[in-house]
């Protein structure tokens, strides 16, 4: 019998510990362990963050899923990992501390067999002052909570301006190394939309400011499409955009203080600003949420398995060699960490070797660019890999992984929201191959513009509206939920 235990049930988390219930036989155990009780359809959130669905509309319960198939749902937080076992145990395990079922505050071990670290990222606001829904003075849509919470604080503005009272706006990224600037790129069409359908956009200062060094990076360098026949940049798409729902913009941007009503913000350039917002969604700065690991004697390894930033260290090119030398293969294929072969890490949780936006700092040395995103599309593809690798190291007896899965040979579609409405909604469908460039099987773009293309109107709003329900149909483990692609 063997054992897996997958930490995280998020989208890469949740992929892989279903798919190996499905495929391991019943003498095979598959746990999950997890801080929270219900599943979020994160890509949705936005809509919760404008008031157009609400947080039950996102979210479902986690435990009756994994009951109805026979996964062992330990609803709790990982706290270490022990890969050599400890003192009195040989077998390696986790501790984990109890968020809920009755058990709050209680600590176990757990043993595995094989470890899937799945546990995505800390939503890092502490990285910069007054940043955040609980301790500072931003909204945010990075959990169904918060969106909820955003979605009241915009219905307050919106009042405001139907009784004649001008609002600055504020969306975008809260410091210099955020990513997921594609979730407020999202977010700023959506509420541009709302408050065109209110009847107040005249009376509301909307700007949009990131880290990226130019509009459409998307923490992915930018990227070429093909549209009509001809190759069209991301930062033109973007610009375009912009200009025509009359939004300005402050790019290369690192935001290093939030006051009440105020951002402070450096550029690349060096120069430093100031922008006053009445409401304001910034996503923060991601970061690993802090998992330690220890040597069967009880020191601490953590840098042996973790990078800095604290993801998981996996089969990458770490050793920090200069941006003129980044090559494609510098990116994982196996997730499995190069010092015990039974740990994985999947989506966010792994540690990427760098970035794929060019690195840059502003004169002062503060770095300002976009950090890797490893979300959505990848980050169901990266889990289901690790989990048909460790399907036939547990049942064909393979003594490595068979299944690769590089973001460098991997390509992905998204669909971003500009605005959600029966016939007036809108969103941009992007499809990019590879995710990572490579400059040397594609020279100049770094991408096949055979697989790279994007369009922008009412057609993407109903792909994103049908994909919102299709993904949750397939997270519910519902009747062919299999057959469902990532």
């Amino acid at each position: 019998m063997a054992r897996v235990v997958v930490l995280g049930a998020g989208v890469s988390g949740h992929t892989a510990a279903t798919f190996l219930r499905d495929w391991l036989g019943p003498q095979h155990e598959v746990v999950v362990v997890t801080p929270n009780s219900k599943w979020n359809w994160i890509p949705s959130n936005i809509w919760v963050g404008v008031g157009q669905m609400t947080k039950d509309d996102v979210v479902f319960d986690l435990a009756p899923v994994y009951e109805k198939v026979g996964i062992d749902y330990r609803q709790a937080k990982a706290v270490s990992i022990h890969p050599d076992g400890g003192e009195n145990e040989d077998t390696p395990y986790v501790t984990i501390e109890y968020t809920g079922q009755g058990k709050e505050g209680e600590q176990e071990t757990v043993t595995y067999d094989y470890l899937i670290n799945a546990t995505g990222p800390k939503l890092n606001f502490g990285a910069t002052e007054g940043l955040g829904p609980d301790n500072g003075y931003t909204v945010s849509v990075c959990t169904a909570d918060h969106a909820t919470h955003a979605s009241e604080e915009l219905e307050k503005i919106i009042a405001k301006m139907k009784g004649g009272e001008r609002q600055k706006i504020v969306i975008g990224t809260g410091h210099g190394m955020c990513t997921c600037q594609g979730a407020a790129f999202e977010y700023i069409f959506n509420v541009e939309h709302e408050l065109r359908k209110a009847g107040v956009r005249d009376l509301a200062e909307i700007t949009w400011i990131s880290n990226e060094s130019f509009l459409g990076d998307f923490g992915i360098g930018g990227l070429h499409m093909k549209r009509g026949g001809y190759a069209a940049s991301s930062r033109l798409f973007a610009e375009s955009l912009y200009a025509e729902k009359g939004i300005p913009w402050v790019i290369g941007a690192h935001v290093n203080k939030v006051e009440e009503g105020k951002i402070h913000y450096e550029q690349l350039d060096g120069s430093t600003g100031e922008l006053e917002f009445d409401f304001s969604m910034l996503i923060p700065p991601f970061s690993g949420v802090g998992l330690k690991a220890y040597a069967k004697d009880g020191s601490d390894m953590t840098d042996k398995i973790f990078a800095p930033n604290g993801f998981l260290k996996v089969d990458a090119d770490y050793s920090g060699k200069p941006y003129e030398e980044w090559k494609a293969e510098d990116w994982p294929k196996t997730y499995q960490n190069p010092d015990y072969p039974n740990i994985f890490a999947v989506g966010i949780a792994f540690a990427p070797p760098h970035g794929i936006s060019k690195p840059m700092k502003s004169p002062n040395g503060t770095p300002i660019n976009p950090t890797p995103p490893r979300t959505g599309m990848p980050s169901g593809i990266i889990g289901k890999t690790v989990a048909m690798s460790i399907r036939d190291m547990i049942e064909k007896g393979a003594e490595k992984p068979t299944h690769h899965a590089s973001m460098a040979e991997m390509g992905a579609a998204c669909v971003a929201s500009a605005g959600k409405g029966l016939t007036d909604g809108m969103a941009a469908s992007l499809t990019v191959y590879p995710v990572v460039p490579d400059f040397e099987k594609y020279p100049g773009i770094g991408r096949d513009l055979d697989y790279t293309f994007g369009e922008i109107g009412l057609a993407g709003h109903w792909i994103k509206h049908i994909l919102h329900h299709m993904f949750l149909y397939k997270a519910k483990l519902k009747p062919g939920w299999t057959l469902i692609p990532e």
